[in-house]
């Protein structure tokens, strides 16, 4: 297969997962979960379990939301390879609402998340998240140790 010919099959995954980020930065959370599957599977690193399915996503959106309602994530790099879609982001937001057990500071924040997505029959269907927790609780004055962890 040549470069051109991978391309062309690699581009409605990038689309796909574009199109995701693009709703999440619009805040348009039902068309993000348009998007996956229905059991959509979420691994976090750190995170003891897997957590499965679009409302399991929208519960750790809207946490986020809650405590960073300015969130934005910024694509600075995307490829595709087969079923496999990898991104590297910068997130930022104001810190406005409890994190962690961290009350509201007002702070702004920027941190950087690798994440690779799986997308089966047109949706996403899998994705495994990195992002960078030691620099983001250092800019809410905790280190990622002492925080605690949200309550489920």
């Amino acid at each position: 297969m040549n470069t051109s010919e991978q391309h062309r099959l690699d581009q409605p995954a990038l689309d796909l997962v574009r199109d995701a980020f693009a709703a999440l930065n619009r805040h348009d959370i039902d068309r993000c979960t348009e998007l996956m599957a229905e059991d959509f599977a979420i691994n976090i690193a750190g995170m003891p379990f897997q957590m499965r399915g679009r409302d399991a996503w929208r519960q750790n959106t809207d946490y986020l939301r809650t405590a960073f309602p300015d969130f934005q994530a910024r694509i600075d790099d995307i490829f595709a390879s087969g079923d496999r879609v990898a991104v590297r982001l910068t997130m930022r937001g104001t810190h406005q609402g409890e994190f962690r057990g961290i009350p509201a500071t007002g702070r702004q924040v920027e941190y950087s998340s690798i994440e690779l997505y799986r997308v089966a029959d047109g949706r996403l269907a899998e994705e495994w998240i990195a992002s960078d927790m030691e620099t983001l609780m250092g800019q809410l004055g905790e280190s990622e140790a002492t925080a605690t962890a949200p309550e489920a």
